[in-house]
């Protein structure tokens, strides 16, 4: 929606607002501005865009995902590199299901740039072995695998971990 600067330099002035309120003994007002504030500081970290994308792809609707993947025009200027890496992340996930070459690209940038989460590293190692394995790169697979399975802590990519291990073990 706004530039990142853009999101600080408004939070700037709520907070601005705010203390000016609570100079004026208006603390109700303050108190509201200063939570007011909060809200685009946390849209500097967290773009509006990227979560809702996340929302339509756990209702797994891939084309309302690239809807609001689509609004975001420039991203390597308008995303903190945290942001970016989710960027590509959410484009390899919703690539895996058509077009595995280009979805192989966007989760190795999304590693390079960086995920917040294991369990987001973990699905993109995860996905990287299965195109490895179609290109029938065994080692790179079986690295990648045992790297996912490191990585996933709560056991959620379990089933799908001994599932590539046993095709693995057919090829």
């Amino acid at each position: 929606m706004y530039h990142r600067n853009i999101k600080l330099i408004i939070a700037g002035l709520i907070i601005a607002t705010g203390i000016w309120q609570f100079t004026e003994n208006n603390i109700g007002n303050g108190i509201f501005l200063l939570l007011l504030s909060t809200i685009f500081i946390f849209l500097y970290f967290k773009n509006e865009f990227i979560l809702l994308a996340f929302l339509k792809l756990r209702k797994q609707d891939f084309t309302g995902a690239q809807k609001w993947l689509s609004y975001i025009k420039n991203p390597e200027t308008a995303l903190v590199k945290k942001q970016q890496g989710y960027y590509e992340y959410l484009h390899g996930l919703m690539l895996s299901q058509t077009n595995i070459i280009q979805a192989e690209k966007h989760f190795k940038k999304a590693l390079v740039l960086g995920l917040g989460m294991d369990t987001d590293i973990a699905i993109a190692k995860l996905n990287l072995a299965g195109v490895a394995m179609t290109r029938r790169r065994k080692l790179e697979a079986t690295n990648l695998l045992n790297e996912a399975k490191k990585l996933d802590k709560q056991g959620l990519l379990k089933d799908q971990i001994k599932m590539m291990k046993d095709q693995m073990k057919k090829i």
